[in-house]
């Protein structure tokens, strides 16, 4: 067995900017789904309608100029949320 040493990920500044894009609610919406939930899961656990979420979502997207769920997901998992 054999062990590989990686350098400890550091935000960008682009990573930095785009989540001072984002409200805290917007990331903890793009934190849920990004770990698999649907907009009803979601809502439930933030406490929300399913249009809220939605909202959050649609916001998301016009501010970073994202177009589907996986290019949030990506965005999520590289902002370590």
């Amino acid at each position: 067995m054999s062990l590989t040493l990686v350098a400890p990920h550091t935000e960008t500044a682009t990573e930095t900017a785009t989540a001072a894009a984002l409200a805290p609610r917007e990331q903890e919406a793009l934190r849920h789904i990004a770990a698999g939930c649907t907009y009803v899961q979601t809502a439930r656990s933030m406490g929300l309608s399913k249009h809220t979420v939605d909202a959050y979502l649609r916001r998301i997207r016009a501010k970073l100029n994202i177009n589907t769920t996986a290019e949030m997901t990506r965005l999520a998992i590289s902002l370590g949320l």
